[in-house]
């Protein structure tokens, strides 16, 4: 290893060594000085917008809450999808590129639109 290089490196040292320093001896050491040293029931209770928690927190919820998730996920992603695709579009309108994006982006669009119709005819948006 040249000489030049190991010394090139030594600001990056040191600057880990400053912020482990700061992290681990200033943030978690003053919390362990100046924290809550007597705990008790209320301050040990979860808050929920300053009413008393109702029910058990290991409560099981429906699949529906998470199948409604991934499919938000699903069209979520579909949108970010759509913008580089559209800088691409403009970029590709003088050829015949042109056509064949659209084409593409319209059958990923239909792919997802038949997903979408399956999900509402097999009951997956509906919220009992």
């Amino acid at each position: 290893m040249d000489p030049n290089t190991s010394s090139a490196f030594l600001p990056l040292f040191v600057y880990i060594g400053f912020v482990l320093l700061v992290v681990v001896g200033g943030i978690i050491g003053l919390t362990s000085l100046f924290g809550p040293r007597k705990p008790s029931a209320e301050k040990l209770s979860p808050y929920e917008c300053g009413v008393p928690p109702v029910g058990s927190p290991r409560e099981r919820f429906s699949i529906k809450f998470y199948v409604i998730g991934m499919l938000f996920l699903l069209f979520d992603l579909e949108v970010v999808f759509i913008y580089p695709w559209v800088r691409i579009y403009r970029q590709s309108l003088d050829g015949s590129a042109g056509v064949f994006l659209l084409v593409e982006m319209l059958l990923f669009s239909l792919v997802l639109v038949l997903g979408l119709v399956y999900a509402w005819r097999k009951g997956a948006l509906q919220w009992d």
